[in-house]
């Protein structure tokens, strides 16, 4: 029996499971109410009818795993250095010296280190920011990825049912998955998607797309491919509202093949399960919409502008964002810890008014009880504390994202997996570990993904394809970090 039959028997008994049990429910609670039995049998079928509900929402949650994930390590002629990158700004000619010292002291307070990388384009002067080169760029970013991560998990093209690419600044036509299902050869029946306009947050959505394609759909693998082109990216005027893209952004690619429980599972075992995915998004906010937009400066210049107040819309945007994720990633000591100390604040908030002293800080849940490893948008050093601190988070914590940062840039969602990878060549991530990867992106949205590690370490943390080691993107420089800040 192929896959796609059994997927589709698979569902009907499902679909036939939930009828019968609603039945059962329904019958029972006509029988309490006919026979006048104990008025406490009432809830017998409906709390079966919760339970039931529930080990179907979390068997369909549980029924994505991560099979495995590969970052490209750019290669080194594209290496661009602190002070190359400064005396670049000066040579080529469309900057003024305030927008120059402004980049400088950017960068030089961002934490980057001197291992990023621009695409070809950018080392030029003047830069081709051309729809050539972005495609150009396109296709150095993905190949090698995905050629890696068919190479790693031992799967073939051929057998991908959907791929979702997301790059927030580039919408090529022929489309970016297009370009992708074109240059493996894949079936005609691949679905393939395209997200644009997104931020640094669309590498969760481009996964509950995948998660979704996988539920409702005969496929058992889907692969998502977070990129961003810097090429198109590059701002070459004075607002200096825009020039931030130049200073923080850098080259880089991720590529995460998922699967579902079914039919795929035994040939490529998972290496994470998904425990939750959770989205929210303030675009109804006029503030919280204007706070990023791609637009044209006086002269006709096109770039990205960082509205003003940001901070304060990301700060209320996470507020309302981890009040729906405490209640589905926090175990119940946590949960009740926090309750009792936001009673024990409100009414020290009462007493303080009554006294005039001011009030203390709201208390925030400790969220190192729910996830042992976090993976955090990489914004730059000062905004990488500002946010690990608003969470409770360590410097232990936050390493992955400072160290990510300081050698390869901002590189949007893709970030998140170079993050992991840099916990996966510490040999950090043990079987049963959390991962909590967090997004924001423009709009404003924030996204989370909640990973479990389900294999052990030594399944994957040995020697390899072709002779390689599995530590991606960090193979010839985990054992220089963590570095210290200069």
């Amino acid at each position: 029996m192929d896959i796609a039959h059994r997927d589709h028997l698979v569902a009907a008994a499902h679909g036939l499971l939930g009828a019968a049990v609603l039945l059962v429910c329904v019958v029972a609670e006509l029988l309490v109410f006919a026979l006048r039995w104990d008025v406490g049998l009432y809830l017998v079928p409906v709390f079966a009818m919760m339970l039931c509900y529930r080990f179907r929402r979390r068997a369909a949650a549980s029924a994505v795993g991560l099979v495995d994930f590969s970052c490209l390590k750019p290669p080194r002629r594209l290496r661009i250095p602190v002070a190359a990158l400064l005396e670049h700004y000066k040579l080529i000619g469309c900057f003024d010296d305030g927008s120059v010292e402004f980049m400088t002291k950017v960068i030089e307070a961002s934490g980057m280190g001197n291992e990023t990388y621009f695409p070809p384009s950018l080392h030029y002067i003047p830069p081709a920011a051309t729809h050539a080169e972005a495609i150009h760029e396109a296709h150095m970013l993905f190949f090698p990825t995905l050629d890696d991560l068919f190479a790693k998990t031992s799967v073939s093209p051929s057998a991908v049912g959907a791929i979702v690419v997301n790059c927030s600044g580039f919408c090529a036509t022929p489309s970016l998955s297009a370009i992708i299902a074109s240059h493996y050869g894949m079936p005609s029946d691949v679905k393939t998607f395209n997200l644009s306009g997104m931020g640094c947050a669309a590498g969760a959505i481009g996964m509950d797309v995948a998660r979704s394609l996988l539920r409702t759909h005969a496929m058992s693998y889907a692969v998502v491919v977070s990129a961003e082109i810097v090429t198109i990216g590059w701002y070459s005027g004075k607002d200096q509202s825009k020039l931030l893209l130049n200073c923080y952004f850098r080259t880089g690619c991720s590529a995460a093949l998922v699967t579902n429980s079914r039919g795929a599972a035994a040939s490529s075992p998972v290496k994470y399960r998904l425990v939750s995915l959770t989205r929210t998004n303030q675009t109804a906010n006029d503030r919280s919409y204007r706070s990023g937009y791609r637009d044209e400066d006086e002269e006709g210049i096109t770039g990205f502008t960082l509205g003003q107040g940001v901070g304060r819309m990301v700060s209320e945007l996470l507020r309302a964002h981890l009040v729906t994720l405490s209640l589905s990633i926090l175990p119940w000591r946590e949960k009740l810890r926090y309750t009792a100390a936001l009673l024990l604040s409100a009414r020290r908030r009462r007493l303080d008014k009554l006294s005039a002293n001011s009030g203390g800080a709201v208390p925030m849940p400790d969220f190192r009880a729910a996830a042992e490893h976090f993976c955090l948008p990489s914004s730059g050093r000062p905004m990488i504390w500002r946010l690990g601190q608003g969470l409770g988070l360590g410097e232990k914590e936050m390493e992955a994202a400072l160290m990510t940062f300081h050698r390869f840039g901002n590189q949007s969602a893709a970030s998140l997996w170079y993050q992991l990878a840099y916990l996966e060549a510490k040999g950090r991530v043990r079987q049963g570990d959390t991962v909590w990867q967090l997004g924001i992106g423009s709009g404003l949205k924030a996204n989370s993904l909640i990973w479990e590690r389900v294999v052990a370490v030594d399944d994957h943390s040995a020697a390899d394809h072709n002779g390689l080691t599995t530590l991606g993107p960090w193979m010839e420089c985990i054992h220089e970090y963590p570095v210290t800040a200069s």
